[in-house]
């Protein structure tokens, strides 16, 4: 739909077009549902994957999982189909941004097998945080105290990993691991802590980024919860209407083009003539595009075999209205 309408993701900055793919729990508490069970939020409901492409956060892909699935199930076919998918929709490089949940060997393959680029925040599991941090104190070049009793250690190391590729044939490669290791000798509040308390915030990634552009567009990676706040919220999807799976997993999938399409028009409000505005916007919320746009006030009338709709002319968005009107004209699903 996208690309049969001209839609192409924006790209960052430095070039790359950005992928955030993440699971978003739907909470569908006290019902008997299929598929319903126990997330890892502590609900009980579904644990769906989602990817959003471009900068606008347009809606790649998604599936539809049960609660109880961990995350990193089921997601290499994910991300080989989602990969398909934004290639069709663009030729730039892709960075794809995934959460520790996803810290593993087979997607990194999968990710250097097929030409992408990424940032992956890494699950340290039972590496030891005094190991970091001793090995930031001896490396980094990059240090601050933002205050007093508060040191930031900004730097990379390297790590070969071990993974499968698509042939079957087992491949080695020496990968990138960006650090932000945070040592705190005294709280917020002035306090001494007794013990240091040491925070390890470490990426996996093939960029050339520097280390502080690794961490800050891995934060970028954050947005994409106001897409799955969009979703669940203001098109009021969490709570899925049917108690079979494939029926939640279909109405899901027309999900898709509902997003889509409301995301679209929210882009075609910006740049232009529109009403005021406190501050300057780069992608509008569902919510406003279906409030003031959609559920618009009119008056239709039928004449001469034809069917008009009257705005009031003191409704600020009527200029909006048309314009994004005629410039879908001709949409094509």
């Amino acid at each position: 739909m996208l690309k049969s309408n001209g839609i192409v993701p924006s790209k960052l900055p430095c070039g790359y077009v950005p992928v955030d793919m993440d699971v978003s729990p739907f909470d569908n508490s006290n019902t008997s549902k299929e598929g319903v069970s126990r997330t890892y939020k502590g609900c009980d409901g579904y644990a769906p994957m989602f990817a959003y492409i471009g900068s606008e956060g347009y809606l790649a892909n998604l599936e539809l999982r049960e609660g109880k699935q961990h995350c990193q199930k089921g997601t290499p076919r994910f991300l080989d189909e989602t990969i398909n998918i934004c290639r069709q929709l663009t030729d730039e490089p892709l960075l794809f941004r995934l959460d520790s949940g996803n810290d593993s060997a087979e997607n990194i393959g999968i990710l250097l097998e097929r030409g992408c680029y990424f940032i992956i925040k890494r699950n340290l599991r039972k590496e030891s945080k005094e190991d970091w941090l001793q090995m930031a104190k001896d490396n980094s070049k990059d240090i601050t105290h933002p205050r007093d009793g508060k040191a930031v250690y900004i730097g990379s190391d390297w790590k070969e990993i071990i993974y499968q590729a698509g042939d079957g044939t087992t491949k080695h490669a020496v990968i990138r691991m960006g650090y932000e290791i945070i040592e705190r000798t005294i709280d917020k509040k002035g306090q001494f802590l007794l013990v240091p308390d040491i925070e390890t915030n470490v990426w996996w990634t093939n960029t050339g980024f520097t280390d502080r552009e690794v961490i800050g567009h891995y934060h970028a990676h954050g947005e994409s919860e106001q897409f799955h706040s969009e979703l669940k919220t203001d098109m009021d999807l969490e709570r899925l209407p049917s108690g079979k799976f494939e029926t939640n997993e279909l109405v899901l999938e027309l999900a898709i083009l509902s997003y889509n399409i409301l995301r679209m028009i929210g882009q075609e409000t910006l740049g232009k003539r529109n009403p005021r505005q406190k501050r300057a916007v780069k992608r509008r919320r569902h919510r406003t595009v279906i409030n003031n746009l959609v559920n618009i006030a009119c008056h239709v009338t039928e004449h001469a075999r034809k069917l008009i709709i009257g705005l009031g002319k003191s409704n600020v968005w009527r200029d909006v209205f048309q314009r994004v009107y005629y410039a879908f004209e001709y949409f094509a699903l």
